[in-house]
């Protein structure tokens, strides 16, 4: 990662409710307050609030799509990224972020911790599933803190 920005990828549910898009807005301006890159599917639910809370804080996103249009992504997203790949994209989120944080989650989510624990990659896990190799976190602040850790110890 030297010489780069880290990537963080931001995973959770398409469809959230108030409180679950709150938490997902401040772990965004959490991320881009520690300067890092934010990556997510690009669309609604948890995915918008984290690239809106990133983006009121200066912070960069990208989008990674599941079809073929770019103007699908949510307005917060810098840089839509349009696959065509359906849910093989959550292959690529995952292959792009160095860590991931899970906000809620429903079964993509899963399968996007599964990929990323397969693969190596750190997960913090914010009100998600609670499984073997995911590090827990109360809180948007003790996310990124938790994520800042992970990130410092030698791959």
């Amino acid at each position: 990662m030297a010489g780069r920005r880290i990537i963080v990828g931001i995973i959770g549910a398409g469809m959230a409710d108030a409180e679950l898009e709150q938490t997902a807005a401040e772990v965004g301006r959490r991320i881009a307050g520690q300067g890092w890159l934010l990556v997510c599917g690009g669309l609604g639910g948890v995915m918008a609030a984290a690239c809106r809370g990133a983006r009121e804080a200066g912070g960069t996103t990208v989008g990674i799509l599941p079809g073929s249009d770019p103007a699908a992504a949510n307005p917060d997203v810098d840089i839509p990224i349009a696959t065509g790949f359906g849910e093989g994209r959550n292959v690529i989120i995952v292959r792009t972020a160095d860590l991931l944080i899970a906000v809620g989650g429903e079964y993509g989510t899963l399968s996007e911790i599964a990929f990323a624990l397969k693969a190596g990659k750190p997960v913090v896990g914010l009100g998600s599933w609670d499984i073997r190799g995911v590090v827990p976190a109360a809180t948007p602040a003790e996310a990124v803190a938790r994520a800042v850790q992970l990130l410092a110890q030698p791959a």
